[in-house]
C-alpha cells in the first residue's frame, strides 16, 4: 500500500522500511508511527519475508519525536491518549527480526525506536542520544530503561542528564551497536545480513530472538531454563532434523520453515 511517510519495500526475502520525513530529518509524528505500524503488520504476515529493516536518510535515521506536533499538548491528552505506548512498541514486538541500520542523527525517539530493534548496524556518521533533558522533559519511549541495559548506568546517566550524544564508535565501543560499517554501504550490509537470517529456519529464528530477549527480563537461571525449553522443542521441528542431517551430508541445508 502507498504511504505518505515512510517507504517500504521487498528486497527478495527481506523488508526494507524507510522513514520518509526528509524536511522534518525523519522526526517521529502519529502519522509516521502509524504507517510504521501498519507495514511491519504487513511484512509480519508475509510468509516470503524472513527479516526486516528499518532506516532513514543518511543524513538522519529519526532525530526524535516530532516535538511541534508535541508542545502544546496537556498531561491528560498524553495520560488518555496513551501516547508512545499506543503504537511506538510495535517495532518491539515484532516475531521477525528487525535490524536498525541507522546513519546521521539518532536522536531521543529515533535513539529509542533503535533500541527497540534487535540490534543496530551503524554507519560511520552515527550519532546517538538522549537530550530530552533540554527541553525540560525525560526520556519516554524506553531511553531510561533500554539504554541502561546496553551501555551501563554510568554512561546512560550521563547522557539522558546531560543531552551529550555519542558517535558511532563509542556506541560500538559501548555495546549499544553490533558494528559500523562505512556511510556509503550500511542499507546493503544490514539487507545482506537480513537475508543471511531469513534464509535459515524461520521458527528457529524466532525462538533464537525470544531466548535472548529473555535475558534482559528474568534471572539467569530462569533464561536459561527457558533456553533449555525452547532448545529441548527444536527437536519437534523438521527444520532440526534437515539442518543436522545435512551438516552430516556435507551440504547446505534446504529449510521449509517447520
Amino acid at each position: 500500500m502507498p504511504y505518505s511517510h515512510i517507504i517500504a519495500e521487498k528486497k527478495g526475502r527481506v523488508g526494507l522500511i524507510t522513514l520518509n520525513r526528509p524536511k522534518a530529518l525523519n522526526a517521529l509524528s502519529d502519522a509516521l508511527i502509524g504507517e510504521l505500524g501498519q507495514a511491519l503488520d504487513a511484512f509480519e504476515a508475509d510468509g516470503e519475508i524472513g527479516a526486516i529493516v528499518l532506516t532513514g536518510s543518511e543524513k538522519a535515521f529519526a532525530a526524535g519525536a516530532d516535538i511541534l506536533e508535541m508542545k502544546d499538548r496537556s498531561y491528560i491528552d498524553v495520560y488518555s491518549s496513551d501516547f508512545i505506548t499506543r503504537g511506538w512498541e510495535r517495532v518491539a514486538h515484532c516475531r521477525k527480526p528487525v535490524i536498525a541500520a541507522v546513519a546521521g542523527y539518532a536522536l531521543g525517539g529515533g535513539c529509542e525506536v533503535a533500541m527497540m530493534c534487535d540490534f543496530i548496524l551503524a554507519a560511520e556518521n552515527a550519532k546517538f542520544g538522549q537530550p530530552e533533558i533540554t527541553l525540560g522533559t525525560l526520556p519516554g519511549a524506553g531511553g531510561t530503561q533500554r539504554l541502561t541495559r546496553f551501555v551501563g548506568k554510568s554512561k546512560a546517566m550521563e547522557m539522558c542528564l546531560t543531552g551529550r550524544m555519542m558517535d558511532a564508535e563509542e556506541a560500538e565501543r559501548a555495546g549499544l551497536v553490533s558494528r559500523v560499517v562505512p556511510n556509503e554501504s550500511l542499507v546493503e550490509e544490514a539487507l545482506k545480513v537480513a537475508d543471511r537470517i531469513a534464509g535459515l529456519s524461520q521458527p528457529i529464528v524466532m525462538m533464537t530472538k525470544e531466548a535472548v530477549n529473555r535475558a534482559y527480563e528474568t534471572t539467569l537461571a530462569e533464561g536459561i531454563r527457558f533456553e533449555r525449553r525452547l532448545f529441548h522443542s527444536t527437536f519437534a521441528t523438521e527444520d532440526q532434523k534437515e539442518g543436522m542431517t545435512a551438516f552430516s551430508e556435507k551440504r547446505q541445508p534446504d529449510f521449509k520453515n517447520r
